[in-house]
């Protein structure tokens, strides 16, 4: 394992979905290493890239102006491959063969689930979470939820516009897997009728016919419900909406917007800060790490720790949710 004065070389790759932030990450961590006399090689196409060699050498230079920009430069792929023996020889063969002595790996659980196999087999690895659902149960915080958060946010603002001029439902199924996160947060920011997400058991009649009829009554001509994309059935949520109310429904599925944009300020600097960090960490001769956000600090715990650590939704947030939809 390579120590303070024997660490020259690193790696950096972005895995698994984008998220606006990745760009800021790559930056941040070709910024610290060059301050401390590091050389890096940025990995094109995520592991698949690592397995054929596709690397490109990184500089302040060729980072310059990357804090602004969503996606990957370094792009991101499948790699069915990777998820075989034989794959996993040929990635550590490649960081042999390239003298790379610490790994910088951006992404979410698939993404750490494939460095812990690299870790297995000596490489050092650390890893920074990168995605969108806010679904890394070690982190508070995850590179790219707040961005799409807004994303979204705007989007649906626009959406009330035509929605509130025809008196209609709007159902908006934002992305997040399995996870509700996302649903929970734009749901309260946008004032949404309800809010349907996969933790939690839907009730047709309680969680969304009920609140539309008190919200008709009170005058409310336009009804917003937001579906995190793990619930099931939001086709025939709009036809049982129509039968039940009798309002017309309109389906807006916002899709892969959500994770384009220039990244803000909040993903900006938790991609900085978790970037130099995921530096430092190698530095110091630690392996199998992920650097983490917990009560607006960067820590980093064990990387088998964090695979096996869950997250719900906040108490506190289901609870502000409920209140605010029930009139």
């Amino acid at each position: 394992m390579a120590t303070r004065s024997e660490v020259k070389r690193i790696g950096v790759l972005t895995s698994g979905g984008d998220a606006p932030g990745m760009n800021a990450v790559i930056r941040a961590v070709t910024r610290t290493a060059v301050y401390h006399g590091i050389s890096v090689l940025g990995i094109k196409r995520g592991y698949n890239g690592l397995i054929h060699g596709d690397v490109t050498e990184l500089n302040p230079q060729a980072v310059n102006g990357l804090i602004t920009r969503g996606g990957t430069v370094l792009y991101t792929a499948r790699s069915p491959e990777f998820q075989t023996d034989e794959g996993i020889a040929k990635a550590v063969n490649t960081i042999k063969y390239l003298g790379i002595e610490g790994l910088v790996v951006a992404g979410g659980d698939g993404t750490f689930k494939g460095a812990l196999r690299l870790s297995d087999c000596g490489v050092n690895v650390v890893g920074v979470p990168c995605t969108i659902d806010n679904d890394i149960g070690c982190s508070n915080y995850t590179i790219g939820f707040d961005t799409a958060c807004n994303t979204a946010m705007d989007a649906i603002d626009k959406l009330r516009d035509t929605m509130q001029s025809h008196e209609r439902c709007s159902i908006v199924e934002v992305m997040g897997r399995n996870a509700g996160h996302l649903a929970l947060y734009v749901g309260i920011a946008v004032g949404a009728t309800a809010m349907l997400v996969p933790e939690l058991p839907v009730n047709f009649e309680k969680d969304v016919a009920e609140k539309i009829r008190r919200g008709r009554i009170r005058g409310r001509t336009h009804h917003l419900i937001i579906v995190a994309e793990g619930v099931a059935g939001t086709s025939e949520l709009g036809e049982k909406i129509k039968e039940s109310t009798g309002i017309d429904s309109r389906i807006t599925i916002l899709g892969h917007i959500q994770r384009g944009g220039s990244p803000t300020t909040r993903d900006r600097v938790t991609a900085s800060r978790m970037g130099e960090m995921a530096v430092k960490t190698l530095i110091e001769g630690r392996r199998n790490r992920v650097i983490i956000a917990r009560q607006g600090e960067m820590d980093d715990i064990d990387m088998v720790e964090a695979l096996e650590m869950k997250k719900g939704l906040q108490p506190s947030m289901l609870e502000a949710a409920y209140v605010l939809t029930q009139n």
